[in-house]
């Protein structure tokens, strides 16, 4: 399906900026209100993706107004280096076809990105709420379909409910304050999640880059070493203070440490320590085909549904 140069009548297009950041920022809290019920979107990530060296922001931002209104964003990613591509797509009710504009765009340019990797097809993946402002017809109208659910589970934490865990024995937890141990925690987090879907690898600098390693707080990121076999797995959280919110993004224990309750301690050293950093809720997503067990741990553990997200997939030759 080709998509128009000119986009519909009354409304512009132009690629983002870095100094767009905030108000994409609000665009995306906007569409975050309709869809999920709360502004969940915090600017630092946005200006993260719009510096990201993977993203070429003349050849792979989109910004939508209607008049001077922003109304929609879009992006594209390469972090494959061959087929795989990444989008983002964020629209305001009420543009239909100013969304169908900025989707042809990001497909247009996903798969110009896959033929320049050399790759004979583009297979392209956008992660939307399962209540999107875009319209999933229109998706599946275009060749769309989704390949994979995933939940956002959120729990309350308090200082009273979640006090920091007694480590299992032999288990030690050591943040990664130290160069060695931040590399330690990339090579943890890459061999535990081999075998996900849709894991594709990354060496440190990417890694780094993808985190926005110039503003993590290396103090929330740990390894755990168990005594006798080593350094056996890694958790990556952040803190956003404005939301009073923790949140993990990544947990991973290797394969031959797992049904030792490491994950379990990870998870409740989570709680204690951002409860008493005074923060009263903690989120982390998960795919519900995971066969490691992940969201049954978390379920245990007293998480439960905040919102889900599909992953949708398109496939397209690489012309």
């Amino acid at each position: 399906m080709t998509t128009s140069p000119t986009p519909p009548q009354g409304l512009t297009v132009r690629p983002a900026t870095l100094d767009d950041a905030e108000a994409v920022c609000v665009l995306l809290n906007e569409v975050d209100l309709l869809e999920i019920g709360r502004a969940d979107t915090e600017l630092a990530l946005v200006q993260a993706d719009l510096k990201h060296p993977d993203v070429d922001l003349e050849r792979d931002s989109w910004l939508l107004f209607d008049g001077d209104l922003l109304v929609g964003y879009a992006l594209v990613w390469d972090e494959s280096g061959g087929e795989r591509v990444n989008g983002d797509h964020y629209v305001l009710p009420g543009r239909p076809q100013g969304a169908l504009h900025l989707l042809g765009l990001l497909e247009a340019r996903a798969t110009e990105r896959a033929a320049a990797n050399g790759a004979a097809r583009a297979v392209v993946h956008l992660d939307l709420t399962t209540k999107p402002t875009l319209d999933p017809a229109d998706l599946r109208a275009r060749g769309w379909r989704t390949v994979r659910h995933y939940k956002v589970l959120e729990r309350r934490v308090g200082v009273d409910a979640d006090p920091l865990p007694q480590a299992p024995p032999g288990v030690a937890l050591r943040p990664c304050l130290s160069e060695e141990d931040r590399r330690r925690a990339h090579v943890l987090l890459q061999e535990s999640f081999t075998e996900h879907f849709d894991h594709q690898p990354r060496t440190y600098a990417q890694w780094l880059d993808d985190i926005d390693a110039e503003n993590v707080d290396w103090s929330l990121i740990w390894v755990a070493h168990v005594e006798g076999i080593g350094d056996v797995a890694a958790m990556r959280t952040r803190d956003n203070p404005a939301s009073s919110a923790g949140w993990i993004g990544n947990l991973g224990v290797l394969a031959e440490a797992r049904g030792r309750g490491i994950g379990s301690h990870l998870l409740r050293h989570a709680f204690g320590h951002y409860a008493a950093l005074g923060r009263d809720r903690i989120g982390l997503g998960v795919d519900t085909d995971n066969s490691s067990g992940a969201l049954a741990l978390y379920e245990r553990h007293g998480m439960t549904l905040d919102h889900a997200v599909d992953t949708w997939e398109l496939i397209r030759p690489a012309a």
